[in-house]
């Protein structure tokens, strides 16, 4: 597995409302199982060498579902965060996090910029939630932060532009994997999963483990990324 390892992989982590109605309980009951499954896509990642994992833990379109189901997801995050921590200072795991933080409630941008803060030295895997985001949030925030800067149109182009986008030092996803049995993007990465491979494997969330993520490393490594060239000239 060390041939062509992926340097970034991005996760839409969906289904863990539907596995909980599979099971007969409230889909909180789902969220709070899809936290073992994270350990799992963190535990797999970094046996696996991959230095980036960038987790779509809860969109801007997620603002609007019930009230009740957004507090209980709120509550989870922050409780989830605290449990571990530990965890991520053993294994020399980073936490970073995208997204408008600022709409989160208060208690959880304290928690997350705690781990942030308290992981901010580690040197293995980082971690990257992206939290109250959105493709287009991000890009229409990029083109915001161009204006305020007032920089001319010329200097405008695709190899600076990303220098606006949240994140921009780490590279763009290599793997972009959505569970839940959904075959769409919704709005997660938009710029920079343009020649990212996807995978849709047929499982809800709660059920990922390591060797799922295992399995499409090595799919993934038996696929040719050609970035419009020829597999001719990929072969060269």
């Amino acid at each position: 597995m060390r041939k062509h390892i992926p340097e970034h992989i991005a996760i839409i982590m969906d289904g863990n409302g539907r596995w909980a109605e599979e099971h007969g309980k409230e889909r909180i009951y789902g969220h709070q199982n899809g936290v073992e499954a994270v350990r799992n896509a963190i535990e797999g990642a970094g046996e696996a060498g991959v230095k980036f994992l960038t987790l779509y833990a809860f969109s801007t379109e997620n603002w609007n579902r019930p009230k009740e189901e957004i507090d209980a997801l709120m509550q989870l995050l922050v409780k989830a965060i605290k449990n571990e921590l530990e965890g991520l200072m053993q294994n020399n795991v980073r936490l970073q996090a995208i997204g408008n933080l600022k709409s989160l409630p208060l208690e959880c941008q304290e928690e997350l910029q705690d781990a942030i803060e308290t992981t901010k030295n580690n040197t293995g895997l980082t971690i990257v939630l992206a939290l109250s985001y959105s493709g287009r949030w991000e890009i229409v925030n990029a083109v915001k932060k161009i204006i305020e800067h007032g920089i001319e149109e010329q200097f405008v182009t695709q190899y600076s532009f990303p220098i606006f986008l949240c994140n921009n030092q780490i590279p763009d996803p290599d793997i972009l994997i959505r569970t839940g049995r959904e075959y769409r993007i919704s709005n997660f990465l938009l710029w920079q999963i343009a020649y990212t491979e996807l995978f849709f494997p047929a499982i809800l969330w709660p059920d990922f483990r390591k060797q799922h993520l295992f399995d499409i490393i090595a799919e993934y490594q038996m696929r040719q990324r050609r970035f419009g060239k020829t597999g001719a000239q990929i072969k060269i």
